[in-house]
């Protein structure tokens, strides 16, 4: 199965669809189909589920960033910062390697 994220106009991830590997041969392929089926509304690109490609696999509110070619997740504190080479949020403050769980407050 290729997965596919529909961006609005602002690249944000409005919906993620399924489509068989048979239509979905190309990630253009993919996009037409869909495009064709649910009427040209919005844009698509191909989102893989083990990240493998485009740094991360698109959720709803999700962010496409074209110069990166990478899905980015919501920040989830303000004072997270983007990896760049991985695109996931990072604390400021590494987490604890205690077998312990924590979370994070952000005063």
């Amino acid at each position: 199965m290729a997965y596919f994220a529909q961006l609005d106009k602002d690249n944000k991830v409005i919906d993620v669809q399924v489509v068989n590997d048979d239509i979905a041969v190309t990630e253009d392929a993919g996009v037409e189909f869909l495009t064709q089926l649910l009427g040209g509304n919005g844009w698509w690109k191909q989102t893989y589920i083990d990240g493998s490609y485009r740094k991360n696999y698109a959720g709803v509110g999700c962010t496409y960033d074209g110069s990166r070619d990478a899905f980015i997740h919501i920040q989830p504190y303000p004072s997270w910062n983007l990896n760049d080479s991985t695109c996931n949020w990072e604390s400021p403050t590494p987490y604890p390697d205690d077998g312990k769980k924590y979370d994070w407050n952000e005063s």
